[in-house]
């Protein structure tokens, strides 16, 4: 059975909205997927600083952080559970993501470029945002990122499932929005 990764960077847990958009997605995926999941709000993510770089010059890295980016390279396709958060994505999301890219793991280089090493053939991110403010927006700078992170790991396409404008309008409302992004993500779990 080909793996599936689920990163969940829901810094809300159970309140998240988010998290109940991605759930029933995941769910569905794990009838044809093994699924490997990380809450990041469970792991000991340290900041990349001048210490951890010196580590890691000297082939130093955390057995922990070799096996999430060893998760990372070898998914078949990764799924990405995270809310909008100050205009990106969340801090811990991003630490792991640093963590994660490993030289000679998750991408290597030919002294011309780099390219990636992961073998995902898909991504897909999973997000809701308070503000009314739609994917590919200038103000919306976390799938820009991811798209950027999928091309240094060579991870194929980036698909997203947002629900916006959610602390601006009715409980109802709110429902209905996440409601629909379930809905959309069902059937991009289809063919996923």
């Amino acid at each position: 059975m080909k793996k599936l990764l689920y990163i969940d960077a829901c810094i809300r847990n159970n309140e998240s909205r988010t998290k109940r958009i991605a759930t029933p997605i995941v769910d569905v995926l794990k009838e044809r997927y093994d699924v490997d999941t990380l809450v990041l709000n469970e792991l000991p993510l340290d900041i990349v600083k001048e210490e951890l770089l010196q580590k890691r010059v000297n082939g130093q890295v955390e057995p922990e952080v070799m096996t999430w980016a060893e998760m990372v390279r070898d998914a078949d396709r990764i799924v990405i559970a995270a809310p909008f958060w100050d205009m990106s994505i969340p801090a811990a999301l991003k630490v792991f993501f640093e963590l994660c890219s490993l030289f000679d793991v998750t991408f290597g280089s030919d002294d011309k470029t780099c390219f990636g090493k992961c073998r995902a053939e898909k991504m897909l991110y999973i997000t809701t945002r308070g503000m009314d403010i739609p994917t590919g927006d200038v103000l919306e700078q976390a799938t820009p990122y991811l798209k950027a992170l999928s091309w240094l790991w060579g991870i194929g396409p980036l698909q997203v499932v947002a629900a916006q404008n959610m602390d601006y309008v009715s409980a109802e409302e709110i429902e209905a929005k996440i409601t629909s992004a379930i809905a959309e993500g069902m059937e991009i779990a289809k063919v996923f």
